[in-house]
């Protein structure tokens, strides 16, 4: 045995293993290439309980299911050597499907990766474009602020017709692949989830609290859509839906006077907040039980709010409630 190079090769396997860690699992969910792992094992383990059935048929016999098990591996990757060769009806029968098995396993495998991909990517083009207006993480009010600026006629409208759009994209292709949800943002401070929720705030901003808006008939399409998108996602992951604003009156009142001082018509009596809370308890919880399944980077008014003085009232009523009698 030669130490040097055995040590060598396991070095450049090492450094191998790690980059393509960096380059294809890391913006996704490890759990892909284990799911992956899975199905194959399962085929081998499969295939060499049957190839041990009928150990006779090969030639020379098998002496044990590691044996079967090893003849199974082999002929599914597949690296068969020959040193194992069925020699009857049953047995080459039983090779010939567990090959064309793994070649289609190969296939779907491929298939299936370039599809995440490709619907990874276009949900991530809309939430790096959207840094440019909402910051990142993503604002609502920076959304808005920005959108207010001299020369930035039409950006708002623009965008939530963009997002219209993206939020019907990304409920399709995350309903019939769950696993995208987990595929995390490229980009440092990014969350899709983030972003998703700040034009969905902005929205709800522009039709609850601001007059002569034009971009008021976009935003009310984007939340129709948007809240569709919401309620499947709740389904799919099993969240618990609770009518609840999550946002508390004063930082609602904060955010009117930041929007007055980037030049809206925006008001904060209480029928403006009301619609507001109304508007935002449709979809609020879901959003911060999503932020916080993935670990998103915390942004304004998404993720982990549990500290508000209204969320902790909650809980100590919860707490103290009487039970009821038996």
């Amino acid at each position: 045995m030669s130490v040097p190079e055995l040590c060598l090769g396991f070095v450049l396997l090492a450094v191998t293993a790690y980059d393509l860690f960096q380059s294809v699992v890391l913006p996704g969910p490890l759990g892909l290439l284990v799911l992956f792992a899975i199905w194959g094992f399962s085929l081998i383990v499969g295939y060499g309980l049957i190839i041990d059935a009928v150990r006779d048929e090969f030639r020379p016999h098998l002496n044990d299911f590691l044996t079967s098990f090893y003849v199974s591996a082999t002929t599914l990757v597949p690296l068969a050597y020959g040193d194992f060769v069925p020699e009857e009806g049953l047995a080459r029968a039983v090779i010939f499907f567990e090959s064309a098995s793994g070649v289609g396993i190969a296939a779907l495998a491929i298939t299936l990766l370039f599809e995440l991909y490709g619907s990874f990517r276009e949900r991530e083009e809309k939430v790096v474009a959207l840094d440019a207006l909402a910051g990142a993480p993503a604002s609502a009010l920076q959304l808005l602020e920005t959108a207010a600026a001299p020369g930035m006629d039409g950006a708002l409208k623009e965008t939530f017709d963009e997002w219209r759009a993206w939020s019907a994209m990304v409920l399709e292709s995350h309903l019939a692949y769950p696993l995208l949800i987990y595929f995390r943002s490229s980009h440092d401070n990014e969350a899709w989830i983030n972003s998703f929720g700040a034009v969905m705030d902005a929205g709800a901003l522009v039709i609850s609290s601001m007059e002569g808006q034009p971009s008021a008939g976009a935003a009310k399409l984007m939340l129709t859509i948007g809240n569709h998108f919401v309620e499947d996602i709740a389904w799919l992951l099993r969240f618990q839906q609770t009518p609840d604003p999550i946002i508390e009156r004063s930082e609602y009142a904060a955010a009117i006077e930041r929007l007055k001082a980037a030049g809206y018509q925006a008001h904060d009596g209480d029928a403006h907040w009301q619609k507001f809370a109304a508007i935002r308890s449709k979809y609020a919880t879901t959003l911060n039980q999503i932020a916080q399944l993935l670990s998103a980077p915390p942004a304004p008014w998404v993720g982990d709010r549990s500290y508000l003085p209204h969320r902790q009232r909650q809980r100590r009523r919860r707490a103290v409630a009487p039970k009821p009698a038996s």
